[in-house]
């Protein structure tokens, strides 16, 4: 499933509001997160988001923070294109494969892991993309598992060295 490719603005600090036609079809499959392919100056762009329903105004927003402002080129007054696609990924978010690596070496820390929140993994999955360094990215791998085996599943402790 995707979306027809719409041409966007920022309605305040960092939030999109998508048109209801757009949305309206993610939210009937019960897709709630969506892949985000945005385009501005010949720059290209792609991320993950959840597709929220404001209840008072009944529509559709996603955020869309300063870091892809800033990767796209965009500020608060400029107007870009989107385009939504189903989120066919199985965790809402790509998995970087030095943690999808560490993860499948360690079984015991793997169980651990799974039985997270969705939020908790994707929580996980972002400090380790965040990291640029492919031999950091396994360290830091490393170091989540060895803490989530000592059941320490805190963010703010789960990548520090024991």
């Amino acid at each position: 499933m995707k979306s027809k490719v719409l041409t966007i603005g920022l309605i305040d600090q960092y939030r999109l509001r998508i048109p209801n036609e757009i949305a309206d079809p993610f939210a009937t499959a019960k897709q709630n997160r969506v892949k985000v392919k945005a385009s501005f100056d010949n720059t290209e762009i792609k991320f993950y988001a959840a597709l929220k329903k404001d209840k008072k105004s009944d529509t559709y927003t996603i955020m869309f923070g300063k870091r892809y402002q800033t990767e796209l080129g965009v500020f608060q007054n400029d107007y870009f294109e989107i385009q939504l696609f189903e989120d066919t990924s199985k965790y809402g978010v790509e998995m970087p494969e030095e943690l999808d690596a560490v993860l499948l070496s360690d079984y015991d820390a793997y169980q651990i892991f799974e039985s997270l929140t969705a939020g908790k993994k994707r929580s996980i999955i972002y400090t380790i993309i965040r990291i640029k360094s492919s031999q950091s990215r396994i360290d830091k791998a490393i170091i989540m598992c060895d803490n989530l085996k000592r059941g320490i599943t805190k963010p703010m402790e789960l990548f520090k060295p024991n």
